[in-house]
Protein backbone atom coordinates (compact mmCIF):
# COMPACT_ATOMS: atom_id res chain seq x y z
CA UNK A 1 0.00 0.00 0.00
CA UNK A 2 2.64 2.40 0.38
CA UNK A 3 3.83 2.15 -2.88
CA UNK A 4 0.95 3.69 -4.55
CA UNK A 5 1.14 6.68 -2.17
CA UNK A 6 4.68 7.46 -3.11
CA UNK A 7 3.33 7.52 -6.91
CA UNK A 8 2.29 11.27 -6.24
CA UNK A 9 6.09 12.37 -6.03
CA UNK A 10 7.16 14.94 -8.33
CA UNK A 11 8.57 13.17 -10.69
CA UNK A 12 4.83 11.61 -11.03
CA UNK A 13 3.08 15.56 -11.45
CA UNK A 14 5.30 15.99 -14.64
CA UNK A 15 3.82 12.84 -15.79
CA UNK A 16 0.10 13.92 -14.59
CA UNK A 17 0.53 17.69 -16.21
CA UNK A 18 1.92 15.95 -19.76
CA UNK A 19 -1.19 13.81 -20.10
CA UNK A 20 -3.50 16.77 -18.68
CA UNK A 21 -2.01 19.08 -21.61
CA UNK A 22 -2.69 16.52 -24.32
CA UNK A 23 -6.38 15.87 -22.92
CA UNK A 24 -6.59 19.26 -23.11
CA UNK A 25 -5.46 19.93 -26.95
CA UNK A 26 -7.15 16.70 -27.93
CA UNK A 27 -10.23 18.32 -26.46
CA UNK A 28 -9.42 21.43 -27.63
CA UNK A 29 -9.10 19.79 -31.30
CA UNK A 30 -12.05 17.73 -31.39
CA UNK A 31 -14.14 21.42 -30.39
CA UNK A 32 -12.49 22.67 -33.38
CA UNK A 33 -13.60 19.96 -35.51
CA UNK A 34 -9.46 19.42 -36.55
CA UNK A 35 -8.27 16.07 -37.48
CA UNK A 36 -5.01 15.10 -35.64
CA UNK A 37 -3.55 14.99 -39.34
CA UNK A 38 -5.08 18.47 -40.12
CA UNK A 39 -3.16 20.14 -36.81
CA UNK A 40 -0.42 18.39 -37.08
CA UNK A 41 -0.28 20.45 -40.64
CA UNK A 42 -1.43 23.87 -39.16
CA UNK A 43 1.21 23.65 -36.32
CA UNK A 44 4.27 22.23 -38.19
CA UNK A 45 4.52 19.19 -35.63
CA UNK A 46 4.91 15.64 -37.16
CA UNK A 47 1.84 13.50 -36.47
CA UNK A 48 2.88 10.85 -34.70
CA UNK A 49 4.57 13.58 -32.25
CA UNK A 50 1.67 15.13 -31.70
CA UNK A 51 -0.61 11.72 -30.99
CA UNK A 52 2.13 11.08 -28.36
CA UNK A 53 1.85 14.59 -27.08
CA UNK A 54 -2.30 13.59 -27.06
CA UNK A 55 -2.01 10.99 -25.19
CA UNK A 56 0.83 12.33 -22.83
CA UNK A 57 3.26 10.49 -23.84
CA UNK A 58 5.58 13.37 -24.90
CA UNK A 59 5.46 16.04 -22.98
CA UNK A 60 5.92 19.46 -25.65
CA UNK A 61 8.40 21.99 -25.29
CA UNK A 62 6.89 26.27 -24.99
CA UNK A 63 8.03 26.73 -28.75
CA UNK A 64 5.83 23.22 -29.73
CA UNK A 65 3.02 24.52 -27.46
CA UNK A 66 3.02 28.34 -29.38
CA UNK A 67 2.63 26.57 -32.44
CA UNK A 68 -0.38 24.18 -31.33
CA UNK A 69 -1.45 27.00 -30.15
CA UNK A 70 -1.66 28.97 -33.30
CA UNK A 71 -2.82 25.72 -35.24
CA UNK A 72 -6.15 25.94 -32.60
CA UNK A 73 -6.14 29.16 -33.12
CA UNK A 74 -6.06 29.66 -29.26
CA UNK A 75 -3.90 31.66 -27.00
CA UNK A 76 -0.89 29.95 -26.36
CA UNK A 77 -1.10 30.94 -22.96
CA UNK A 78 -4.22 29.05 -22.38
CA UNK A 79 -1.72 26.15 -23.26
CA UNK A 80 1.07 27.17 -20.96
CA UNK A 81 -1.44 27.71 -18.32
CA UNK A 82 -2.32 23.69 -18.69
CA UNK A 83 1.13 22.54 -18.89
CA UNK A 84 2.01 24.33 -15.82
CA UNK A 85 4.87 26.38 -17.39
CA UNK A 86 2.41 29.75 -16.52
CA UNK A 87 0.44 30.46 -13.09
CA UNK A 88 -3.66 30.65 -13.86
CA UNK A 89 -3.60 33.98 -15.02
CA UNK A 90 -5.63 36.59 -12.88
CA UNK A 91 -8.41 38.59 -13.95
CA UNK A 92 -11.28 36.66 -13.21
CA UNK A 93 -14.10 36.19 -14.90
CA UNK A 94 -13.65 39.48 -16.93
CA UNK A 95 -10.28 37.90 -17.96
CA UNK A 96 -12.13 34.67 -18.92
CA UNK A 97 -14.32 36.11 -21.19
CA UNK A 98 -11.82 38.18 -22.96
CA UNK A 99 -9.64 35.30 -23.32
CA UNK A 100 -12.24 33.10 -24.84
CA UNK A 101 -13.80 35.78 -27.15
CA UNK A 102 -13.42 34.53 -30.72
CA UNK A 103 -14.06 37.91 -32.43
CA UNK A 104 -10.58 39.32 -31.16
CA UNK A 105 -6.90 38.37 -32.20
CA UNK A 106 -4.54 37.62 -29.46
CA UNK A 107 -3.08 41.10 -29.61
CA UNK A 108 -6.36 42.62 -28.94
CA UNK A 109 -6.72 39.89 -26.23
CA UNK A 110 -3.40 40.95 -24.68
CA UNK A 111 -4.28 44.71 -24.73
CA UNK A 112 -7.47 44.50 -23.10
CA UNK A 113 -6.21 42.02 -20.57
CA UNK A 114 -3.39 44.34 -19.83
CA UNK A 115 -5.24 47.59 -19.55
CA UNK A 116 -7.82 45.34 -17.50
CA UNK A 117 -4.72 44.65 -15.15
CA UNK A 118 -3.33 47.75 -14.69
CA UNK A 119 -6.89 48.84 -13.96
CA UNK A 120 -7.43 46.18 -11.00
CA UNK A 121 -3.72 47.21 -9.74
CA UNK A 122 -4.37 50.55 -9.49
CA UNK A 123 -7.86 50.64 -7.87
CA UNK A 124 -6.24 47.84 -5.54
CA UNK A 125 -3.48 50.79 -4.23
CA UNK A 126 -5.93 53.12 -4.05
CA UNK A 127 -7.62 50.79 -1.70
CA UNK A 128 -4.92 50.51 0.05
CA UNK A 129 -4.05 54.09 0.83
CA UNK A 130 -7.45 54.63 1.39
CA UNK A 131 -7.35 51.88 4.13
CA UNK A 132 -4.25 53.20 5.51
CA UNK A 133 -5.04 56.63 6.13
CA UNK A 134 -8.23 55.41 7.70
CA UNK A 135 -6.19 53.58 10.19
CA UNK A 136 -4.28 56.87 10.80
CA UNK A 137 -7.47 59.08 11.16
CA UNK A 138 -9.02 55.95 13.73
CA UNK A 139 -5.76 54.61 15.84
CA UNK A 140 -7.38 52.04 18.01
CA UNK A 141 -7.76 52.52 21.66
Amino acid sequence: MAEQNEAHGPMEKVADIGRDIGEYIKQQRSNAKISLRQLSKLAGVSNPYLSQIERGVRKPSAEILQQIAKGLRISAEALYVQAGILDLPTGGPVGDAIRAAEELSERQKQVLLDIYESFRRENAASKDTHTRSEQHDHPQD
